[in-house]
C-alpha cells in the first residue's frame, strides 16, 4: 500500500531551536508544544520529514516534544547515498554502539540528562522517551533515568549484526529489569513480521529480560507504505518504520493505529 508524502526537506521552523548541554556535551535540540515532556529520538539517517510529523502528532496530543539532533542533517529528506553516508559514520561514532559486545551505547547517558532537563521544564510524574531504529533501544537504556516512566521501543534495529542481541550492557540490563519490577514500568514496542532489522529474535530478547513488562507488539509486513523515501527503498529494504517512513497515513490503518497506541500509551503513563 502506498501514501502520498512530499518529497521535500522539512525547515522545522515551527520548532524552537536550542543548545542543550549535558555533562559538558553540547546538542541542539529541537522543541514544540506544552504538557508532559517526550524525548522522541530520530532514526537513520536522521531528524526527517516523517520523523519530524510524528513529533508534530506527538505535540498536537497535549506533549513538549524534545527531538534531540543526533546524527544526520537535520529536516533532510532521506536520499539514499546521503543517507548511507551517515549510517557509516554513526557506525564508528565513539557515541553509539552498532554492534554486538559493545554494551549500552554512551549518548543513553546525554539522552537521560536530557530527560531530566524536560522533567524539570514540564513537571509532572515523569517524561516519555520514544526511540526509533538506531535510537529505539535507546527509550529503554533511557530509564535508568527515574523520570523515564513512559518508554517506547519502535523497531530497535541494534546490533546490527546480532538478530537476537540487544544494544545494552548485563549490567544496565539488570538495573532496567530491577527498575521495571520495583516500579512497575511498562515497555511499548513495534515491529513489522519481516522486518530483517528487528527480528522476531529481539523481541524475545526483550520479553526474556522484562517479561510480561514488555509489551511488543508486530504488524503484518503487506500493510506498511510501499512508497518511502529512497534510503529506506534502497538501504533499508524492508518494511520497518511503523510510525514513521512506513506509516500510511489513512484513519484506520494498522500503522495509524500503532501510532494512536502510542500517544494513548503517553497520555496513560504521563497524565493518568
Amino acid at each position: 500500500m502506498t501514501t502520498m508524502r512530499t518529497r521535500r526537506d522539512d525547515p522545522l521552523d515551527d520548532f524552537s531551536r536550542r543548545v542543550v548541554s549535558v555533562d559538558d556535551v553540547s546538542k541542539i535540540v529541537y522543541a514544540a508544544g506544552t504538557g508532559p515532556g517526550v524525548i522522541l529520538m530520530p532514526e537513520m539517517p536522521g531528524i526527517s520529514p516523517d520523523v519530524a510529523r510524528l513529533a508534530r502528532w506527538v505535540r498536537d496530543a497535549g506533549f513538549s516534544v524534545y527531538l534531540p539532533s543526533l546524527f544526520g542533517v537535520d529536516g533532510a529528506y532521506p536520499t539514499t547515498e546521503a543517507g548511507e553516508a551517515v549510517v557509516r559514520r554513526a557506525c564508528v561514532s565513539a557515541e553509539f554502539r552498532a554492534f554486538a559486545g559493545g554494551g549500552t551505547s554512551p549518548v543513553a547517558a546525554w539522552l537521560r540528562g536530557l530527560a531530566r532537563i524536560a522533567h524539570a521544564e514540564c513537571g509532572g510524574p515523569g517524561v516519555g522517551a520514544v526511540g526509533l531504529c538506531f535510537t529505539g533501544n535507546f527509550a529503554l537504556t533511557m530509564a535508568l533515568e527515574p523520570a523515564v516512566i513512559a518508554p517506547v521501543v519502535n523497531h530497535p534495529s541494534l546490533p546490527l549484526d546480532d538478530p537476537g542481541g540487544l544494544e545494552i550492557g548485563d549490567e544496565d540490563a539488570a538495573a532496567l529489569a530491577e527498575r521495571v519490577e520495583r516500579d512497575g514500568l511498562k515497555v511499548l514496542a513495534y515491529r513489522f513480521d519481516n522486518d530483517r532489522w528487528c527480528t522476531g529474535r529481539r523481541f524475545a530478547a526483550y520479553r526474556k529480560l522484562l517479561g510480561e513488562a514488555f509489551d511488543g507488539r508486530v504488524l503484518p509486513a503487506d500493510v506498511a507504505n510501499t512508497n518511502p523515501p529512497p534510503f529506506f527503498r534502497d538501504v533499508v529494504g524492508c518494511a520497518h518504520s511503523v510510525t514513521t517512513a512506513h506509516l500510511v497515513d489513512e484513519q484506520g490503518h494498522p500503522t495509524v493505529r500503532a501510532r494512536d497506541e502510542i500517544v494513548a500509551f503517553l497520555k496513560e503513563r504521563l497524565r493518568g
